[in-house]
């Protein structure tokens, strides 16, 4: 089973969240039904969309769709939602979103890399 987690940015908004929200009670449901079958592992109706980030279309309403970005092979990040109106835009949305994610990721990973040394050194001296 895939895990799936909302993105939030650095200002701590959650554009999925905010998205997914203001849609009406049928088209959360489709939504949250595009949801299960990621997690299930179903990739029929993803396509990537460039520099790590994939669309799921959902043939629904005005065109539904969701950003995300794939964290390994067991863990999807959230980045965003829209339709085929805004499609473009949304997208740049999303690689934008995916790139702070990464780019945060190495951060906290350089940050728990150098404490690990530090204490290792501290160790050793006792």
């Amino acid at each position: 089973m895939i895990r799936l987690q909302e993105y939030l940015d650095t200002s701590g908004r959650n554009e999925y969240k905010t998205w997914f929200n203001n849609l009406d009670v049928a088209s959360a449901t489709k939504v949250t039904v595009a949801l299960e079958r990621i997690a299930g592992g179903n990739t029929s109706s993803i396509k990537p969309v460039g520099e790590g980030v994939s669309e799921y279309k959902i043939d629904f309403g005005p065109g539904y769709r969701i950003y995300f970005g794939k964290d390994g092979e067991r863990l999807v990040i959230l980045l965003g939602g829209g339709t085929k109106k805004r499609q473009n835009q949304d997208i740049e949305n999303a690689k934008a979103a995916w790139r702070e994610y990464k780019q945060l990721k190495k951060n906290a990973l350089k940050q728990a890399e150098a404490k690990a040394a530090a204490k290792n050194k501290t160790t050793k001296r006792k």
